[in-house]
């Protein structure tokens, strides 16, 4: 990497946060590292070197936040390129989902990458620069039976996104989503899964699609490291894209989603347009 830069990294205890974190350590990178279990997470990364800043924070708290923030400032003088990579999977039909287990989803998946931004975006529009990555997932993009509620979370972070680029361009920040597909992280085990504790017996579709899901476990294709690698290489770039998918199944899904929402809207296209007033 050319230069030493200044990385905010959430959810690094594990999973591909703990490879990007490894990596950009490894590089000479100063790395700020965000997690709830600041002993899991130092013991994970096994370094207490001067470029290296552990932080416990609560990212659904603002205060948390803006505090953990401000001491990544303090030390290292900048704060350069912000990763959203925090979040949790969850399983179920939106009947089976309770209202408390959708929303404490969406204050992990969604509000959370929303405190980051809201509390980092001061530093990066003071420095006329940066570089913010939001993690979402192919399911974001083209969802799966089952994952109603984690889909709806990461086409949010898709959707904010994509206005954020446009919100911060002429301030010089630049924006992009990555959608990965299934990567060979812990992602499946219960620490980063819930699954929903009220199934209801008429959806058996769900119960075989999580099934199906749950056996990749450990033989997902994806590997974490280089999809950490290819992370960090788009930031080195002069023009970096707003999205990137990563692994050969989000490339396959989303293609795929692309030629079911053409045929959509082809086929009703004259019932779409006959919609406005009559010249």
């Amino acid at each position: 990497m050319e230069s030493q830069k200044t990385w905010f990294v959430t959810g690094a205890s594990k999973g591909l946060g703990l490879s990007l974190v490894k990596q950009l350590l490894e590089a000479g990178q100063n790395v700020a590292a965000t997690s709830r279990n600041i002993d899991e997470l130092t013991k994970s990364v096994g370094s207490s070197g001067a470029s290296f800043l552990p932080i416990s924070v609560d990212l659904t708290n603002e205060e948390s936040v803006a505090e953990a923030l401000e001491k990544a400032n303090a030390q290292f003088g900048s704060i350069d390129v912000i990763i959203n990579n925090a979040g949790y999977g969850i399983g179920g039909s939106i009947e089976e989902l309770t209202d408390e287990e959708t929303r404490l989803s969406f204050d992990v998946n969604v509000f959370a990458t929303l405190n980051v931004i809201r509390k980092g975006l001061p530093y990066l529009r003071k420095q006329r620069s940066g570089h913010i990555i939001n993690i979402s997932s192919i399911a974001g993009i083209a969802p799966g039976t089952g994952w109603s509620v984690y889909a709806a979370a990461k086409y949010a972070v898709i959707g904010l996104s994509e206005v954020l680029a446009d919100d911060v361009k002429s301030f010089g920040i630049k924006v992009t989503v990555v959608a990965p597909g299934a990567f060979r992280t812990s992602f499946l085990t219960p620490e980063s899964l819930v699954m929903t504790s009220n199934p209801i017996q008429e959806y058996q579709a769900v119960r075989d699609s999580h099934t199906k899901y749950l056996k990749m476990d450990g033989n997902q294709a994806g590997d974490p490291e280089k999809a950490a690698a290819a992370m960090i290489q788009i930031v080195a770039e002069q023009n970096p894209p707003l999205y990137l998918l990563l692994g050969n199944d989000a490339y396959e899904r989303a293609f795929k989603k692309i030629e079911v929402l053409t045929n959509a809207y082809e086929k009703w296209e004259d019932l779409t347009k006959s919609t406005g007033f009559d010249a």
